[in-house]
């Protein structure tokens, strides 16, 4: 009987050495290293008990109110992830690390003269994975050499270390080019940040995806078939050349006029079923009448085989006019490694029947390949962009001050 209670005992004090979550091994660091690269000061002066949303230090003071929101997802980016913590820091309108001792989140400089400030917070997804943090609008460096930008870093409750994602950046920022767009990581999904206004608050939304484009993640995408860039990144833009609709006889880019709102890019490469494609064309023009505009369809075709500019142009106003299409747009580009569009950044597989790239504020929210026009799949569409058009989906974007 002594015996069992011993067990008993010990296995009770293991439990103990575990939060509800599992989650940390670690605990709160009150030191800090000389190389912040080798040893991230993740958990310097990390509170034990953290909630879903976090208000920084700054908030109460001077600078542009804003709300960066969403929801972190597992690496399908679907699924979501819950009690994933997530620690960020920036600078202060002046795009300055600036440091207050009297801040209980307050980073002193170690002996380089390295600090992540007091502008600094952490916070734990939600079990929807939700998550939120009020704060300030940061400035730019002085020397103006990279865009504005709050630095992010993840830890998941069963990995030993945490990882950096992209910093989430801001659309509207002149120092984030088009070039500089191009050559992001997109680590964790796209970071740049679209701001709505509700009063005076700038609201942004991000979906995190855990692992995405993170090098030796232990889970991967189990993707048997891949088209399109994944969920969580943005659109590339692409001029292709538009046959029937509203920007008929142009090279008009999809996601630069109409990227706002929701939109369906809807790519056939060379295996084009003309019945099904029918079938899901009249499906959008419906979907777009509905909700008018708050949702842009597209139709990009890339087959390689036979292409002529002036056939081609003429095989899609003829089945504009054949199915009596009123939203949707009918463009092509000659393939989907077409250099001149732009096309190929968006690396469309030509070979699969069709790649679905369902977006929100040009940001992608689902994808599907190979997707057949069943009522249950017809259904499915309707229903995510039902629920990605959520409270923030119809306010105005933020006006600069």
């Amino acid at each position: 009987m002594l015996r069992i209670f011993k067990i008993g005992c010990l296995l009770l004090s293991c439990l103990n050495l575990l939060n509800c979550n599992g989650q940390t091994p670690k605990k709160q660091s009150n030191s800090l290293s000389n190389d912040f690269d080798k040893s991230m000061p993740f958990y310097y002066n990390m509170p034990e008990d953290l909630t879903t949303s976090d208000t920084s230090p700054a908030y109460k003071g001077k600078g542009q109110k804003i709300l960066l929101t969403g929801t972190v997802y597992q690496i399908d980016g679907k699924t979501p992830a819950p009690n994933v913590i997530l620690y960020y820091y920036q600078t202060n309108s002046l795009g300055v690390y600036e440091t207050k001792e009297d801040e209980e989140r307050n980073m002193p400089k170690n002996k380089l003269g390295h600090t992540h400030g007091y502008i600094r917070g952490w916070l734990k997804a939600d079990e929807q994975g939700k998550y939120s943090i009020y704060t300030i609008k940061p400035g730019t460096y002085p020397s103006r050499n990279e865009p504005a930008h709050m630095h992010i870093t993840i830890h998941e409750k069963n990995m030993k270390d945490p990882y950096y994602i992209d910093d989430f950046v801001f659309d509207n920022d002149p120092l984030l080019t088009t070039n500089r767009r191009k050559k992001m990581e997109n680590r964790g999904g796209s970071g740049v940040i679209r701001f709505v206004q509700k009063d005076g608050l700038w609201i942004g939304e991000r979906n995190i995806i855990l692992g995405l484009n993170i090098p030796d993640y232990p889970i991967q995408n189990t993707n048997s078939v891949n088209s399109g860039k994944n969920i969580g990144e943005d659109i590339i833009s692409f001029t292709p050349f538009h046959a029937f609709g509203a920007d008929k006889g142009t090279k008009t880019c999809p996601i630069c006029k109409y990227g706002w709102y929701h939109g369906v890019l809807y790519f056939v490469g060379n295996n084009p079923n003309w019945n099904e494609i029918k079938y899901w064309l009249i499906f959008l023009d419906n979907e777009s009448k509905k909700r008018e505009k708050y949702l842009k369809a597209y139709f990009i075709y890339g087959n390689e085989s036979n292409y002529n500019l002036n056939n081609r142009k003429q095989e899609l106003e003829k089945l504009g006019n054949e199915l009596e299409l009123t939203k949707v747009a009918l463009t092509f580009v000659p393939s989907f490694s077409d250099k001149a569009s732009e096309v190929y950044l968006n690396k469309i597989n030509p070979n699969v029947e069709n790649t679905f790239l369902i977006y929100k504020r040009s940001n992608i929210v689902d994808k599907y390949v190979n997707l057949k026009p069943t009522p249950e799949n017809l259904i499915k569409i309707t229903n995510l962009l039902d629920e990605t058009a959520n409270e923030y989906f119809k306010l105005s974007r933020a006006k600069q001050n």
